[in-house]
C-alpha cells in the first residue's frame, strides 16, 4: 500500500526504543547542510544545526566535513546524503 503524499516531506528517525520519535524536515535539514558545506568559513562549525547534529546524530558531521574537503555543492548530493541517513541506503529518494 502507497502511502499518502504530503505538501512537505518528512522523516522519521525511530530509536531503538518504542517511547521516542524525531520528526525530520528533510527539505529543511538538506538546505541547511547545504550551507554548511558551501560556507569557507570557519564559523560555519557554529551553526546550530550542527550543534544539533553533534548530539542526535554525531556520525554525520566527519561526513559533511569530508563533503567540505572534497568540494561538493550540488544539492542533489546533500540531498542524497541526508536522504540515505534518515531513511537507509537503497531506498529512493523523490523528488519535490
Amino acid at each position: 500500500m502507497s502511502r499518502p503524499s504530503r505538501a512537505r516531506r518528512e522523516g522519521v528517525l525511530r530509536p531503538a526504543s518504542p517511547f521516542f520519535q524525531l520528526l525530520v524536515d528533510e527539505a529543511g535539514l538538506t538546505n541547511a547542510l547545504l550551507d554548511f558545506v558551501t560556507d569557507p568559513r570557519a564559523s560555519r562549525n557554529d551553526r546550530p544545526v550542527i550543534q544539533d547534529l553533534h548530539d542526535l546524530a554525531p556520525d554525520m558531521v566527519p561526513v559533511l566535513e569530508a563533503m567540505i574537503l572534497d568540494g561538493v555543492e550540488d544539492r542533489q548530493d546533500v540531498a542524497a546524503y541526508v536522504h540515505a541517513s534518515l531513511f537507509g541506503v537503497g531506498q529512493a529518494l523523490q523528488e519535490d
